[in-house]
């Protein structure tokens, strides 16, 4: 996936990405509006834009039936990774460990968290 790409989605493009990778097939524009309806009141025009905006940037595909269709190019995976090492390399230095020590110093962490972040961490002797 070219990082160039995945950093052009915006917040609400994400939110279009996100009902697309939940579908198990493409959906239509009508199938999108209907999908996002419970998390966001926008228009149309508005959903109509994003997935152009989408298909634009190559990370959605258009597929012509009696109407258009559509699909995710980039999985969620791979956005996830990408938006992970995007987040590391801005605000951490690219230092992974750099992130981690804020997670753990943070409040956002129960100690139930920690415990299971120590867990993943220990190597076998």
């Amino acid at each position: 996936m070219s990082t160039n790409l995945a950093s052009k989605i915006t917040g609400s493009e994400l939110e279009v990405m996100k009902l697309l990778w939940r579908a198990e097939d493409a959906l239509s524009v009508t199938e999108i509006r209907e999908g996002l309806r419970q998390s966001k009141e926008w228009e149309s025009a508005t959903i109509k834009t994003l997935i152009a905006r989408l298909v634009s940037k190559g990370v959605v595909r258009q597929e012509k039936r009696n109407v258009y269709y559509y699909s995710p190019v980039i999985t969620e995976k791979e956005y996830s990774a990408w938006a992970t090492d995007d987040l590391i390399s801005r605000l951490y230095n690219g230092s992974a460990r750099a992130l981690v020590a804020a997670l753990v110093h943070s409040d956002g962490l129960t100690q139930q968290d920690l415990d299971e972040l120590q867990q993943m961490f220990k190597v076998e002797e």
